[in-house]
């Protein structure tokens, strides 16, 4: 299973990116292969850019794409990444962080705990506080 980060999506559907191809034929391939899934905070963020977020949920699984809640055993694995995260931003930048995790922890402890790899274009986050996680990027 490739759980896909909420920027392959975004970048699926827009015509004016240049990762659009990657990102078709990653979830294209996904489907027709291993699966391709996404979770709730996946979802979440793809609805609040979508003018009609009720729509998202089935348009996604009309692609073929399963949509999983996040599981509970993921929770200690995403607060001890952020963590580490929160740490490393204020020794580098002197800057604070939000106290509560961002989405990119709860996918990466989610298919970590899964044995699954991540789809993204981002790499850099995924890479550094979860690097069991394999990454597809383009």
């Amino acid at each position: 299973m490739i759980l896909l980060d909420t920027n392959v999506l975004i970048y699926a559907t827009e015509g004016a990116s240049e990762f659009r191809s990657w990102a078709r034929s990653t979830i294209g391939d996904a489907v027709s292969a291993e699966g391709a899934a996404i979770n709730a905070v996946v979802l979440a963020e793809v609805c609040v850019g979508d003018g009609e977020p009720d729509s998202v949920a089935g348009r996604i699984r009309n692609w073929g794409i399963e949509i999983l809640d996040v599981p509970a055993v993921a929770a200690p694995l995403c607060a001890t990444a952020y963590l580490a995260y929160r740490r490393q931003r204020a020794a580098e930048s002197g800057k604070d962080s939000p106290r509560l995790p961002l989405p990119d922890f709860f996918i990466g402890a989610h298919a970590q705990v899964m044995g699954w790899s991540v789809a993204t274009v981002d790499p850099a986050r995924f890479g550094t506080y979860f690097p069991t996680v394999p990454l597809k990027v383009p």
